[in-house]
């Protein structure tokens, strides 16, 4: 699964000077051709269409129209919730970065790929979280 960090790389190559460009392919790849599923979160949508708007205002409405085309599975048991909750107090950071992780901790065999080094570095500890840069270039 991929938080919006990763979304905004996939729209936006360049936008923050380390692009982990290959990485991004790889997984883009990856889930078009159905090697991995990619759970998320509920509130997903809202937070890449928020970088997008913040990035590329002119782009945006485009760009989420095509994240939304790909209809990723949303995923909304309360446990998410709950876990995602106790995460956020624990880790001192903010519940919707915690959700992703919920999500991952959740459903079997995913893991949570993210470009946020702070979230990352607390949240390592606790397993089922790699950070973009780390991701293998499979395509």
């Amino acid at each position: 699964m991929i938080d919006a960090s990763v979304a905004g790389k996939w729209a936006l190559p360049g936008q923050d000077g380390e692009t982990h460009q290959e990485q991004v392919l790889g997984l883009l790849t990856d889930i078009q051709q159905g090697k991995c599923q990619v759970p998320q979160p509920p509130h997903w949508l809202a937070e890449v269409g928020a970088v997008f708007t913040q990035l590329a205002p002119q782009q945006s409405i485009s760009m989420l129209q095509t994240f939304l085309a790909m209809e990723l599975p949303i995923t909304t048991e309360w446990n998410v919730y709950e876990q995602a909750c106790r995460l956020a107090g624990e880790l001192n950071h903010h519940l919707f970065d915690t959700l992703y992780h919920a999500v991952a901790l959740h459903v079997p065999d995913t893991l949570f790929i993210t470009a946020d080094t702070q979230y990352f570095r607390k949240a390592a500890k606790l397993g089922h979280i790699i950070e973009l840069k780390t991701f293998p270039q499979t395509g």
